[in-house]
């Protein structure tokens, strides 16, 4: 245990923390839901907080424009072409060999939420939809988890914690589920490194204060703004009608979120779930400048990585030259998500 207490000595030191703080920690068990920017900010600070086992869920591979704020990947993952769990844990087993490291490579979802997320003593927010996000929510709050929310886009970023029956929930912080709104997202707004990581930060530390039982949980919603050097924090109220916090998990059993079907005699998936929209003039001047797109009163059809997307007012879309449903599930979540 010497090299152990070694290894941590100064977060040892920190009077919040000290011996018996650690001993929690080191028998912990957190999921991070999401290895991208935010998650692996998240997994790095767990794995070198000592938290015993850290379990990191994501479905994407490292890419080539995931260097620029995904801390803990490097080109040699993109050259072997390493999933972001399988590069994360291969690089956090370097930095903390005493501690176990799981990787997951899935796509979090109503029929696996179980056993990918049950056990964790708090799950950690990494993620980059709003589905997979209320679906977590609903795990959270039936499993009685706490659960860390964050999220960053441009130069800002939130996160709140989510105590199961003792705070507002996500879908309370929604006011419901997302309406229609032209997509702002990494993808379509852009995103500077400083923002993930900073939010990222917040919730490792929120996560590590629930983790040994600290008074001083944060009970806000935390708003940053780096480059106007914004930093709030906003008290939410809960939604007395909040199906979640009243005991109606729609997302975890299926009854709400985004489904696809295999169109037949064709390469095409129908993607259907989203909420209707009432015009796509917004929408079409928000993606102009990432592919080629072009609407009239019913459809828009928008053109980019190689698929033609045709989004209708009700919130289907079809996704032509693919019958990877989990690619245009992601697809749509991309271009036509919150």
């Amino acid at each position: 245990m010497a090299s152990a207490f070694d290894r941590y000595s100064k977060q040892i030191l920190f009077s919040r923390i000290g011996v018996s703080g650690q001993e929690k920690l080191s028998s912990s068990f957190v999921v991070v839901a999401g290895c991208g920017a935010l998650g692996s900010v998240v997994s790095s600070i767990l794995a070198r907080a000592g938290v015993g086992k850290i379990r990191i869920i994501d479905r994407d591979f490292v890419e080539e424009n995931n260097l620029q704020r995904q801390m803990l990947f490097d080109e040699t993952d993109i050259k072997e072409m390493l999933p972001k769990v399988v590069a994360a844990k291969k690089h956090l087993e370097k930095v903390n060999s005493l501690i176990e490291i799981e990787a997951r490579v899935a796509d979090i979802n109503f029929s696996n939420a179980e056993e990918l997320l049950g056990g964790a003593g708090v799950i950690v927010d990494g993620l980059d939809n709003f589905e997979t996000r209320l679906l977590i929510n609903d795990f959270a709050l039936k499993n009685n988890i706490p659960y860390v929310y964050g999220g960053a886009v441009g130069s800002s970023g939130m996160t709140m914690n989510i105590i199961p029956h003792r705070s507002p929930c996500f879908r309370c912080l929604l006011g419901g589920i997302p309406g229609p709104q032209p997509p702002i997202t990494c993808d379509t707004v852009g995103v500077l490194a400083s923002a993930p990581v900073t939010i990222g930060a917040l919730e490792a530390l929120e996560a590590i204060k629930i983790l040994i039982g600290g008074m001083e949980i944060n009970d806000k919603l935390i708003y940053i703004d780096l480059w106007n050097g914004i930093f709030h924090s906003f008290k939410v109220s809960p939604d007395p009608d909040c199906p979640a916090c009243n005991g109606k998990y729609d997302f975890l059993e299926g009854r709400e979120g985004i489904k696809t079907t295999i169109l037949c005699g064709s390469d095409s998936v129908m993607v259907s779930g989203g909420k209707a929209w009432g015009s796509f003039e917004e929408i079409a001047e928000r993606l102009s400048h990432l592919g080629n797109v072009n609407y009239n009163e019913f459809m828009l059809r928008f053109f980019a990585e190689g698929i033609e997307m045709t989004l209708f007012l009700d919130g289907r879309a079809i996704m032509k030259n693919t019958r990877d449903e989990s690619f245009a599930k992601k697809l749509y979540a991309k271009y036509f998500g919150v």
